[in-house]
């Protein structure tokens, strides 16, 4: 019998089932995900304040909460998802006007649009040179003149994600994670104009970081048999705010990468 700990959302609304956490997805409402989520999280708040009025398409949205983020400014958000225990959820629990969910395959879908957003996704994906082809399809096919179409795409450093010198991190959906220039010529074959943004730990998961790096906090705390108390704390008090997105800083450095693609 598998002792494996499942963890599932918690406080649903009535007749939204909560998921399961695989790590295939991202999801809210798990105290031992929060890391993950307030790091996906300020990625989607950026890209908000930048598509107001916006008809947006969020690609492969998983369970939803970034689709429903978006439709705090867009015109109107599309959140696309193959997974139906996922649309299911999301179509359920996100009812925001202008937000709806359609099940459907990321390189079938074929909606025109202004914007896609695409995050922590192209990792995942065999062609990454037809998706993005495929987005640029969707937000020129239409587009107003004078305003190029984007597409927001992310993706984690192989540099901090993978152990050093592997070409690969240990996760089983990754099929090709990127080095910083790699993503930017990636993106620059299909896209005129591509601006990358690297995140950041700031506030105290910088100083968590500095602490293990420089102070040996990890042997600290196992020493003093503390690690699980420590970190039932610290992980659900992490929000958007101890992260930073900058173009700025050493993007080896990064934990993500966002690129900001436009067509002219």
């Amino acid at each position: 019998m598998s002792t494996e700990t499942v963890y599932l959302q918690r406080d649903q609304p009535d007749g939204v089932p909560p998921l399961a956490l695989t790590g295939e997805r991202t999801l809210p409402d798990v105290p031992e995900e929060n890391y993950w989520f307030r790091r996906h999280l300020i990625v989607y708040e950026h890209i908000r304040a930048r598509v107001g009025g916006l008809r947006v398409v969020d690609m492969a949205c998983g369970e939803g909460y970034g689709t429903d983020v978006l439709g705090r400014t867009a015109a109107s958000v599309v959140g696309v998802d193959a997974n139906p225990e996922a649309h299911e959820h999301a179509r359920l629990k996100y009812t925001r006007p202008g937000v709806r969910f359609a099940r459907d395959l990321v390189e079938t879908f074929d909606e025109p649009c202004d914007a896609v957003v695409f995050l922590q996704t192209i990792e995942h994906v065999q062609d990454p040179d037809a998706i993005l082809e495929r987005f640029r399809s969707l937000v020129t096919a239409d587009a107003e003149p004078g305003r190029p179409g984007v597409a927001y795409v992310s993706t984690p450093n192989l540099l901090t994600l993978a152990p050093p010198g592997a070409e690969k991190s240990e996760n089983p959906w990754h099929v090709k994670e990127y080095r910083a220039q790699e993503f930017r010529e990636l993106c620059e074959a299909h896209f005129e104009h591509v601006e990358i943004l690297g995140l950041f730990h700031a506030r105290k998961l910088a100083v968590h970081a500095f602490a293990i790096d420089r102070l040996r906090w990890d042997d600290v705390h196992k020493g003093l048999r503390i690690t699980k108390p420590f970190y039932d704390w610290f992980t659900p008090a992490i929000t958007e705010s101890d992260f930073v997105l900058s173009a700025d800083r050493d993007l080896d450095e990064a934990l993500d990468f966002l690129a900001v693609c436009r067509t002219s």
